[in-house]
């Protein structure tokens, strides 16, 4: 399958990172699926079926405070590893973890390391969202527990939960490449024995999960909330991501509504990851 890249010129100014994470947010919304940020811009990518050339040029005319120009071209499968690894940098998260590619070297010896090669999945760790989830799973006893990685891109967050020693470990994700590219990604992190399906929330019914991982995006949140709530015993948690600052109450509001109380949040350039806990029994 083929893809489209487009490379969004941002209204410079002192704001540049809030500015990035409202049209990363706004390109989610369109099917965008991975971003890259730069100093003055944003790099966004979908596959050419999902593209649509007259809603991005609707978004464009809609926010001339916020992007300046959108370049677009298609990319050809065949080419997309060499577009990440001229790309795609080694990072850290919290001084703790080091996320890297096959093709890095000199990977720094932390408390964990992940070899994540994206094709075309979101999750690399440096997108602030990944990697606020990331951050707040360190804290988490994850030893023994169930746990479900919703719309699992490359399975980082899956396979994190399996290196911290989750009894069992479900992802799922509606797209295709990324069902194949956690695969990928968990044999070269030599994980196994984590469940990989390609769906949405309505695999869910009657599945049971100590904890939820859910980074997508604020309408699908809003949306599947309710169903995560009913995967969770009394105790359990639910940790999202995918949202920026401004949806933190609504997103917060739907989850109370859900009997989740909320216990912590971390936020990062506008974007939020924030932790619940179900106060009653699975219903």
């Amino acid at each position: 399958m083929d893809y489209f890249e487009i490379s969004c010129i941002l209204v410079a100014d002192d704001n540049i990172d809030e500015v990035s994470g409202i049209v990363i947010a706004l390109l989610a919304e369109l099917g965008f699926e991975s971003f890259e940020e730069s100093e003055d811009g944003v790099k966004a990518y979908i596959s050419a079926d999902q593209f649509n050339a007259s809603e991005l040029l609707e978004l464009t005319r809609a926010y001339p405070d916020l992007i300046i120009s959108v370049d677009t071209r298609r990319i050809e499968q065949k080419n997309w590893n060499h577009v990440w690894e001229s790309n795609f940098p080694m990072t850290e998260i919290a001084g703790r973890v080091a996320v890297y590619a096959p093709f890095h070297t000199d990977v720094p010896r932390l408390e964990h390391s992940i070899c994540i090669l994206p094709q075309m999945s979101f999750g690399t760790g440096h997108h602030e969202t990944t990697s606020l989830m990331i951050e707040l799973m360190l804290d988490l006893d994850i030893d023994g527990k169930r746990v479900l990685d919703m719309g699992c891109g490359t399975g980082i967050l899956a396979i994190f939960a399996a290196m911290k020693k989750a009894s069992a470990v479900t992802a799922i994700d509606v797209d295709e490449w990324a069902y194949c590219n956690a695969a990928e990604n968990c044999e070269r992190n030599g994980i196994e024995g984590i469940e990989i399906l390609q769906g949405d929330s309505s695999l869910l019914a009657g599945r049971n999960f100590d904890l939820v991982l859910a980074n997508i995006n604020r309408n699908i949140l809003l949306a599947d909330i309710a169903t995560y709530s009913k995967c969770l015993p009394k105790g359990g948690l639910l940790q999202v991501s995918g949202f920026y600052t401004s949806d933190f109450p609504d997103i917060t509001a739907e989850a109370q509504r859900n009997g989740l109380e909320l216990i912590r949040h971390l936020e990062k350039k506008n974007w939020v990851t924030a932790l619940y806990r179900a106060t009653s029994a699975l219903s």
